[in-house]
């Protein structure tokens, strides 16, 4: 996790992890040790208005995020009547500005909390929030930041993407309900698969396709595919195969995925080494085949546990778990293969579909 002057918890993208689209800006972030990236307004909004049900009485945690840029910090204040919070915490590592557009340069690391509008004028005011100096540097992983996590009902944050794994093993170890942004390739990880596979964590309600708008600070270079200024002069990077995670429940992920496609041997073929058939899109499911078949990984996104019973992945250790035997090259760690051959750029996931 890197520590920038600014004062924000940096969310760092894992570069190795990024499997999807163009990943040149990235790179080029990664080489200029520019990796400071911040969330959306547009893309909280659209994916908050799922769950308003769910903050009722609640405390709610952004703790990877400093409030004088972080979106979700203004976002839950801005709305903490709205949404009939009880209280809203962040943690940042550096600056004790309450000014939500200040530029502070205090080097401790602090938590923030806001109990909502105090004098009637529904505005957040300085003095309004709450100031707290920590001991430590407001690392989530630290004891200090651990006793903070346990006050919160439920943790919305852009967490680091290198760290994602660690990031949410914490949350499950401590039942916490959330909403948190990653990359989709991570539901290949064998942890995460495996929450997905047992119906404790589900991809969130806006985000399916394409790639996404993140705020970077003054000095980012612009000079990599997916990097520019927008119409206020902020400057931005896209990223490909950006997802929520969450364990909050929201209507949409319980509908029918409509089927149209029947069977064929010759347009679904048979892996070499393992009893599936190969499905190219999530769109071309056969509605009349019974057995395991192999679909890309942004099925997720269309994933109903009511419909589907996911299976495994079919490579690695998950392979393994599942029966995959070696395919042509010998080995299980490569995707499966259709006659000795590698037919697409990603791993499969292997579903199959629930009988009414």
């Amino acid at each position: 996790m890197k520590r920038l002057a600014s004062g924000i918890l940096v969310a760092v993208l894992s570069f190795g992890e990024i499997a999807m689209g163009d990943t040149s800006a990235l790179t080029a972030a990664k080489r200029a040790k520019k990796d400071e990236f911040y969330t959306q307004r547009v893309d909280i909004e659209n994916e908050l208005r799922h769950y308003k049900s769910h903050f009722e009485g609640k405390v709610v945690l952004c703790n990877c995020d400093d409030p004088r840029q972080s979106e979700f910090f203004k976002y839950f204040a801005e709305n903490f009547e709205k949404l009939k919070l009880k209280r809203l915490i962040a943690v940042c590592y550096k600056s004790q500005d309450v000014d939500l557009f200040s530029q502070g340069d205090c080097e401790r690391a602090i938590k923030q909390v806001y109990e909502g509008d105090k004098n009637g004028n529904m505005i957040v005011d300085d003095d309004e929030v709450g100031v707290f100096n920590l001991k430590g540097d407001g690392d989530f992983r630290s004891n200090e930041c651990i006793e903070i996590l346990k006050e919160a009902d439920i943790v919305v944050t852009n967490p680091p993407f290198s760290l994602f794994r660690e990031y949410l093993a914490q949350l499950m170890k401590f039942d916490k309900k959330f909403l948190i942004i990653g990359n989709v390739t991570a539901v290949t990880h064998s942890e995460l698969f495996s929450y997905i596979r047992d119906n404790r964590i589900w991809l969130g309600a806006s985000i399916h396709s394409g790639d996404r708008k993140f705020g970077v600070p003054e000095g980012y270079p612009l000079n990599a595919a997916g990097c520019g200024i927008d119409e206020n002069g902020k400057r931005f990077i896209r990223v490909k195969g950006v997802r929520w995670f969450t364990n909050l429940d929201y209507p949409q992920r319980h509908e029918i995925l409509p089927l149209y496609k029947r069977y064929t041997p010759n347009e679904f073929p048979k892996y070499d080494n393992y009893d599936a058939i190969n499905v190219d899109k999530t769109s071309d499911i056969p509605y009349d085949y019974d057995g395991i078949m192999g679909v890309p990984i942004t099925f997720i996104d269309k994933y109903n546990p009511e419909q589907f019973e996911l299976i495994g992945i079919g490579r690695g250790d998950l392979g393994r778990e599942i029966g995959v035997k070696k395919n042509a090259r010998g080995r299980t760690d490569l995707q499966l293969t259709i006659e000795g051959k590698v037919t697409w750029p990603f791993q499969r996931i292997l579903i199959r579909r629930r009988k009414p």
